[in-house]
């Protein structure tokens, strides 16, 4: 989604409204192609694109780059399974962003969803394996190919979150993740929802 050029990082008119700026997505990639042809990046990938925004590129005509990545929001309340599905078909890795849910900030943040590491299904695996509820879902997510970016200022947090490389999850520890998803999106970007390229109308 873009904004109107300026200084001001989010553009508003006088009602307070975001001003958008109208441009093709295709035309946008094809920027970023010639930024790989030039040598300013060595992979390109997407973000927060459904399903109908990732075939608007891959069926772009002289399409000369495919997207290596999207990335979105994916957890054990929001697996993604058939946007997953999509971009496996199309060797596009998805990178989850929020991967433990997200902080609480009303900003952002659907406040009224419940908290992901409070969960007693990941608390209590965690608990078999001596691992917090945080490196359980971070695990699940890697064991379902997902990449993932966790987000902390906590050194022990941090530290914590590399350590879920010695210890794996059974297939019905699996499927019991898989059995908590709620389609629970934390990050809507409500605030975007008049874009024309708002993403998360369509299913997925």
């Amino acid at each position: 989604m873009a904004f109107k050029p300026g200084d001001a990082l989010y553009p508003r008119d006088e009602n307070g409204k975001c001003i958008y700026h109208e441009t093709n997505l295709c035309a946008t990639w094809e920027a970023l192609e010639a930024c790989k042809d030039a040598g300013l990046a060595k992979s390109i990938g997407v973000s927060n694109f459904n399903r109908r925004q990732l075939e608007m590129i891959l069926n772009k005509p002289g399409l000369k780059h495919k997207p290596v990545s999207n990335q979105v929001e994916c957890h054990p309340y929001f697996t993604q399974p058939k946007l997953l599905e999509f971009c496996r078909q199309h060797d596009i890795v998805i990178v989850g962003y929020s991967p433990l849910g997200t902080s609480r900030d009303e900003t952002w943040v659907n406040v009224s969803s419940p908290p992901l590491l409070k969960d007693p299904v990941l608390n209590a695996i965690g608990e078999k394996y001596n691992k917090t509820a945080a490196q359980v879902a971070l695990r699940f997510s890697i064991q379902r190919g997902v990449v993932v970016i966790p987000k902390s200022f906590h050194p022990q947090r941090i530290k914590e979150n590399f350590q879920i490389f010695d210890f794996s999850l059974t297939d019905k520890e699996m499927k019991d993740i898989e059995a908590l998803n709620k389609n629970t999106r934390y990050v809507e970007l409500l605030m975007w929802r008049d874009h024309p390229e708002y993403p998360f109308n369509d299913e997925y």
